[in-house]
């Protein structure tokens, strides 16, 4: 059992894996920062699961893709539990645009996917880290089987899923000894994100060993993993897919 004291803060926490992650984490003992951009219903509901499991949370509105507002979250994390012991980089987005559609794919949505998944994760890990290093900890980054295919929703959410399996490695290096940095890679979850479109699940389910897509649970297991254990795990990338790769 994980010690009361120990803090996470999740991005994107509200809904989806994010929100499956802090109920997994909570039910181990940890106090949860969920983070959310636009979805303030969901995160309060979330919040509200977490305390029904005794645990502290709270709830801070920020946009991840500017570094002033994820400054001031990390302020508001400090302030309110005065540590802080894990991070999920779980805030992400996406444009569905046919991969050879290169017209398709605008500057704006180009920005708006690179800016949340990969220079948003990056920002809120450098005002984490000071933190962090007061006690150590572990920081998962929440990546796609996208960015090791080259296949997904779009080509700029798999340049961006790629970047960031690419940072993961990096950071760990940098920041190690005292903080782990490891990522995750999910295939097809069953979200909201897919609710239409129902032929790529399927079409994708039929292509996986394990007939199966996955669930936010299944996801976020591997993620309470490497962030309340795992001691001896860093710069992984730890793939979620029912063997889709293989």
């Amino acid at each position: 059992m994980s010690q009361a004291s120990k803090t996470v803060l999740i991005t994107g926490g509200g809904t989806g894996v994010g929100r499956a992650t802090a109920l997994q984490l909570a039910a181990r003992g940890y106090d949860i920062a969920i983070n959310y951009s636009r979805s303030l219903e969901d995160a309060e509901q979330t919040k509200a699961d977490v305390e029904a499991l005794g645990r502290r949370a709270i709830v801070v509105r920020c946009d991840v893709s500017k570094d002033d507002e994820v400054r001031s979250m990390l302020a508001t994390c400090e302030a309110e539990f005065g540590r802080l012991d894990g991070l999920v980089n779980n805030a992400g987005t996406t444009h569905f645009v046919d991969l050879a559609d290169l017209e398709g794919m605008t500057e704006s949505m180009w920005d708006d996917i690179l800016g949340v998944n990969l220079k948003g994760a990056f920002f809120v890990t450098r005002a984490a880290v000071p933190l962090m290093k007061k006690t150590g900890g572990s920081i998962v980054n929440v990546a796609s089987i996208a960015g090791i295919t080259g296949v997904g929703s779009s080509l700029a959410y798999a340049a961006s899923k790629g970047g960031m399996i690419t940072m993961t490695k990096t950071l760990a290096q940098a920041l190690a000894p005292e903080i782990r940095v490891n990522s995750v890679c999910p295939g097809v979850i069953l979200s909201r994100w897919l609710k239409d479109h129902q032929a790529r699940v399927d079409q994708n389910i039929a292509e996986t060993p394990l007939k199966k897509a996955s669930s936010t649970d299944d996801v976020a297991e591997n993620i309470t993993f490497l962030i309340d254990g795992g001691n001896m795990v860093t710069g992984q990338d730890i793939v979620v897919d029912g063997g889709y790769t293989l």
